[in-house]
């Protein structure tokens, strides 16, 4: 039973270990519906498997929302009006390293995008 119990809590501090932080200020040039693309800044905080923030850029700051981490993986929604419309944006997201690859796509398209964030120093 002892060696059990220090083997699970050997594999939970493997677990732990190996996921990435995503917690920190991620800057990237995220890409717009007309090809240009735009300095955006995400201001994370991952606690647990609960993940919040901001987004940033010309619109001003934006909260995230619906932020889950799952080791490597993070995922978020954004509410945007624009001209009077309202739609969300749905943000995956692999950590690594100082890197975010993401994925951003609009809640109810099948469109999607990629684009990359560096952590801030």
């Amino acid at each position: 039973m002892r060696n059990g119990l220090l083997l699970a809590a050997a594999l939970l501090c493997t677990m732990t270990a190996s996921a990435a932080d995503a917690t920190g200020k991620w800057t990237g040039e995220m890409p717009t519906r007309g090809g240009e693309t735009r300095e955006t800044t995400f201001d994370l905080k991952a606690d647990g498997a609960k993940l919040t923030g901001t987004m940033s850029g010309p619109q001003g700051s934006i909260e995230i929302s619906d932020g889950t981490v799952s080791g490597d993986n993070i995922a978020f929604k954004v509410k945007l009006e624009f001209n009077g419309n309202s739609f969300v944006l749905v943000f995956k997201g692999k950590v690594s390293g100082d890197q975010i690859q993401f994925t951003r796509g609009r809640e109810g398209a099948d469109q999607t995008q990629q684009f990359s964030a560096k952590k801030a120093s």
